[in-house]
């Protein structure tokens, strides 16, 4: 399976970006997806998450309120909607899906090539 991450780009504080992330060569029915980002100089840390069904949904403390993960198996697509952008939300965001169906009991096995998102203030 591959995962094309797209949808990155240059935008200001507070606007709203949506990314995309599609899986080809196999479906991602079945499995937890994910979204990660990796700021300059920083380690790569969790965004947010979604179960197999799309019914339980996870994310990190600092865009809770802001950001939502979506899938949409018919198309092999999940989706993260960013909104009220701060510049510390800068950085290359990479999907990923598990290998189980809750995020909670997944490792990620799989990842995509990344989507850089600038924000400026």
């Amino acid at each position: 399976v591959q995962l094309q991450a797209s949808g990155g780009g240059l935008v200001q504080a507070g606007a709203s970006l949506t990314l995309s992330c599609t899986a080809s060569g196999h479906t991602f029915s079945g499995y937890a997806m994910g979204w990660f980002r990796q700021a300059p100089g920083k380690e790569r840390e969790f965004v947010a998450a979604v179960d197999w069904v799309g019914d339980y949904t996870s994310y990190a403390d600092s865009v809770e309120g802001r950001f939502t993960i979506s899938r949409d198996s018919a198309k092999n697509t999940v989706y993260l909607r960013m909104s009220s952008l701060l510049p510390e939300d800068t950085a290359v965001y990479y999907c990923a899906r598990g290998n189980a169906r809750n995020p909670t009991r997944s490792k990620w096995n799989v990842w995509g090539q990344g989507t850089l998102v600038t924000v400026s203030s």
